[in-house]
């Protein structure tokens, strides 16, 4: 699976066409498990059908500038490596870590020549290029405008942001997505019955496979890591079964029980809610730190903040609502673990805010009002009054103009026959809304007065 391809020591490794070669067996079992074949790639299936670029880089030896966009453990340097194992081209790997100038500027060199005296073209792999600074990705763009080298760049930040704008127009933009729970398990699986990996030496419970899946968090490499690790819990007891508390032991993480299908997904979410919306925060704070440790989808998180914002706060305080949109918005671009921040600080303002419901109960009531039909005619000083023949229709007669009033506002029917004088709203003392509460009985008072 995959595995992060920046070395140390020296920062180019040219490994003449192969980038993790034949791993040995004391190699880490991500490095042992990583796919040989497209076909082995587990994952990704929206970049492997047929004709699609990436098979024809590998299946048709073309030279392309690529850049893989993921989260960590998605495959970006297995795909880095079978490029390097399917084609008949010089691999050479430079560490965005540990490189300068001079260092990508002499592997250009360097494929140039190779490329001149034996027609041999050169994959240059460049890990976490969003590493390098201005000055080396502008290193890169002769080898690239050129065709002397086919780039490879990983990264996991946004490359729009983090690739100069030259280098991104001239490359291939692949993103990979996190491995679903369903891959991590054909991951776990295939890694212990394959001879490169544990050749059947152990088995895996259910519960074990699902601690192991929700701790992965949809990242291939980490989920072998925890499996090898698990592996060895269990063996240094004698056992050939990893259950659960090897898998905890190992990962020194205690085997949360929540089934994200099932009673106890709903269960820790509704306990989240209703924390909040009882202001205490600490108990809100650790079901959120549930529900994340088990693996818990942070979108969906983010949008259970977001209801309790508009549902629970409201206009007690209004500036819940963007805080917690915003620790959306920032869980869906930086993703876990750091997300956990963003989300909670929209848990501790939501727990400590002054709390209405005030908003949530008046449009639950207008619907009531138009679901049981009371829905009568636009008043025809509303209507609109934009296109011929609408004023013989009476459309826009005797309306007031609001901003024509000092007050900005003018004694005027607004609502529908049925349901004129009717109040929906009704403001909490509490917090911000408690200051609306005067001005919205002054406003009425003003619209009554016709």
């Amino acid at each position: 699976m995959p595995q992060s391809g920046a070395g140390g020591g020296d920062p180019r490794r040219d490994s003449g066409g192969s980038l993790a070669g034949s791993a040995s067996a004391n190699a880490p079992l991500a490095v042992r498990m990583r796919p040989r074949t497209l076909d082995e790639l587990v994952g990704q299936q929206h970049l492997l059908a047929q004709g699609s670029p990436l098979r024809q880089v590998i299946e048709g030896d073309q030279p392309l500038t690529i850049l893989l966009w993921g989260p960590p453990g998605t495959g970006k340097t297995t795909v880095a490596s079978l490029i390097s194992n399917h084609t008949d081209r010089r691999f050479v790997e430079v560490s965005a870590v540990s490189a300068g100038v001079k260092e990508v500027r002499d592997v250009i060199a360097g494929s140039r020549q190779a490329l001149a005296n034996t027609g041999r073209e050169t994959v240059l792999f460049v890990d976490e290029v969003h590493r390098f600074s201005k000055a080396q990705q502008d290193a890169l763009l002769p080898g690239v405008e050129n065709r002397w080298v086919s780039l490879v760049a990983a990264t996991t930040e946004n490359p729009h942001f983090s690739v100069i704008s030259p280098l991104l127009s001239r490359s291939l933009l692949l993103t990979l997505h996190n491995l679903t729970d369903d891959d991590i398990a054909t991951v776990m699986d295939r890694a212990i019955t394959d001879e490169r990996g544990l050749a059947g030496a152990v088995s895996l419970t259910d519960e074990a496979k699902e601690h192991l899946v929700r701790l992965a968090g949809g990242d291939g490499r980490r989920a072998l890591t925890y499996l090898e690790a698990a592996a060895g819990a269990a063996r240094s007891q004698g056992k050939t079964v990893i259950g659960v508390e090897d898998a905890a032991l190992a990962v020194d993480t205690a085997a949360v029980r929540y089934d994200r299908q099932g009673d106890q997904h709903y269960d820790v979410a509704s306990a989240l809610i209703k924390s909040i919306r009882g202001s205490d925060v600490d108990a809100a704070l650790h079901y959120l730190a549930r529900m994340i440790e088990a693996g818990e989808d942070p979108r969906f998180i983010a949008r259970r903040l977001i209801i309790s914002a508009s549902e629970d706060v409201g206009m007690a305080d209004p500036t819940a609502l963007p805080t917690v949109v915003a620790a959306a918005e920032a869980v869906a671009m930086i993703g876990l673990p750091e997300g956990r921040i963003p989300l909670a600080q929209a848990v501790v303002h939501l727990a400590l805010a002054p709390k209405s419901n005030a908003a949530y109960v008046a449009i639950d009531a207008a619907i009531a009002d138009v679901r049981a039909g009371k829905a009568g005619a636009v008043p025809p000083a509303l209507r609109d009054a934009h296109y011929a023949g609408a004023k013989k229709l009476g459309h826009g007669h005797d309306y007031r103009y609001a901003h024509s009033d000092p007050r900005g506002v003018v004694g005027q029917q607004y609502a529908p026959d049925e349901i004129d004088g009717t109040e929906y709203y009704a403001p909490s003392p509490h917090g911000f809304e408690g200051s609306l509460r005067e001005r919205l009985a002054r406003l009425r008072a003003i619209l009554r007065d016709r």
